[in-house]
């Protein structure tokens, strides 16, 4: 009779082999960084977005990279620079002179993994080209709707130091990313062990000997896979009153929204999945919580001037409220 109670009602065979086989490539070139790459698994499986945090040289776009040539798919990468501008990024119409009439010309958002790299350096024309792609799926040029291929996921990587020539992201955009993975300076280990790593490799191009785990079809399938995990309603209440606590904490000027209660109910499931596991728990809320409200939410002016982090407050939000039993 237990056999059957803790029986899974989903079969993650497929999904659990895949991440492992995923996580075994990039141990290859990346080291450590374990959360930080579970998340951005989680955050592809979550059909979301996801924004890549960290000073020079922590090899962000590198990982980003990485992830993208583990799937069989389009790949685009693009170079955000303060002269960008939006049709160098949706496409543009060009006239043939054969037919007399002009012709769409689909630009580098057009794929499925799309890399920008240090997305806060184009300024908030070309950053509004990506609201209705981000959200819908598509873009609209000269009154024609242009659907992109699913799956269609964005890793963009940005500097959080230097501020000369960069833009801040505005806010009804960040809100659109899933995630903001931070990415931190490697452990004395851990930089020892890159350095013996790349002084022992034979070959300049880390990338070239990496082999595509999953293809396009496969990411939509496990996304279904994903979305159809068992989540209890103390748990869909739990992530609704850590939201509402957010909009309501004096420490903060502008809370979660109602995309964030649904970034962390998808976002557990991904990570509850990862772990093998076709339920969540109140443990996989706990750990998406911050990666998905540190973006979303702003701190009080006096909050800032104390040091206080994004972190901190929802640290102190999920320690506010009783977890379900």
């Amino acid at each position: 009779m237990e056999d059957e109670i803790f029986e899974q009602r989903t079969d993650l065979t497929k999904l659990n082999t895949a991440v492992e086989q995923i996580k075994a490539t990039l141990a290859k070139i990346i080291v450590g960084q374990h959360d930080s790459i579970d998340l951005l698994i989680a955050g592809i499986l979550a059909n979301g977005h996801i924004l890549i945090e960290g000073v020079p040289g922590v090899a962000k776009t590198l990982t980003a990279k990485l992830i993208a040539k583990s799937i069989d798919a389009k790949y685009s990468r693009i170079q955000f620079t303060p002269d960008l501008m939006p049709s160098d990024i949706l496409g543009t119409s060009v006239f043939n002179p054969k037919t007399t009439d002009f012709e769409f010309k689909q630009g580098p958002i057009f794929g499925n993994i799309i890399l920008i790299d240090e997305i806060n350096r184009a300024p908030a024309k070309t950053q509004s080209a990506l609201f209705e792609v981000m959200e819908e799926r598509q873009i609209t040029i000269d009154g024609h709707t242009y659907n992109m291929q699913e799956p269609f996921t964005v890793l963009a990587t940005q500097n959080p130091v230097e501020h000369e020539g960069t833009y801040r992201l505005p806010e009804a955009q960040l809100d659109r990313f899933l995630f903001k993975i931070e990415i931190k300076y490697p452990s004395l280990d851990e930089e020892i062990a890159i350095i013996t790593q790349q002084h022992g490799q034979k070959t300049t191009d880390q990338l070239k000997h990496i082999e595509p785990v999953l293809t396009a079809p496969d990411v939509i399938s496990l996304r279904d896979v994903v979305m159809g995990l068992h989540v209890e309603h103390k748990l869909i209440a739990y992530v609704a009153k850590i939201i509402h606590e957010s909009r309501n904490n004096k420490s903060l000027y502008l809370g979660g929204s109602p995309r964030a209660s649904l970034a962390i109910i998808n976002a557990a499931k991904a990570i509850a999945a990862i772990k093998g596991r076709d339920f969540v728990t109140p443990d996989d809320i706990i750990y998406v919580s911050a990666p998905v409200l540190r973006h979303r939410i702003m701190l009080t002016p006096d909050k800032e001037m104390e040091g206080v982090t994004p972190d901190d407050v929802i640290g102190q939000i999920i320690q506010k409220i009783e977890v379900p039993r």
